[in-house]
């Protein structure tokens, strides 16, 4: 009866090994790929910024500078 049990024993940790490396596996994967969508995101993100203060900047290059009218007395 002794090997009986030592040979499920070892059955069950065997399968609990696999099924939480598989597990972890699964994670790292859904990890990773839930990581690169935000990256991705925050990337356009990023982009359009800088698109928008580039447009702002020759903006006010372009812009005539307005000089101050003097008051006469």
């Amino acid at each position: 009866m002794g090997y009986v049990l030592r040979v499920r024993l070892a059955s069950f940790f065997a399968g609990a090994a696999v099924a939480s490396t598989a597990g972890l596996y699964i994670l790292y994967k859904d990890y990773k790929l839930a990581h690169h969508s935000i990256s991705d995101q925050m990337k356009l993100l990023h982009d359009s910024l800088d698109e928008r203060v580039s447009a702002l900047e020759k903006l006010k290059e372009t812009e005539v500078p307005q000089q101050p009218v003097e008051a006469t007395e």
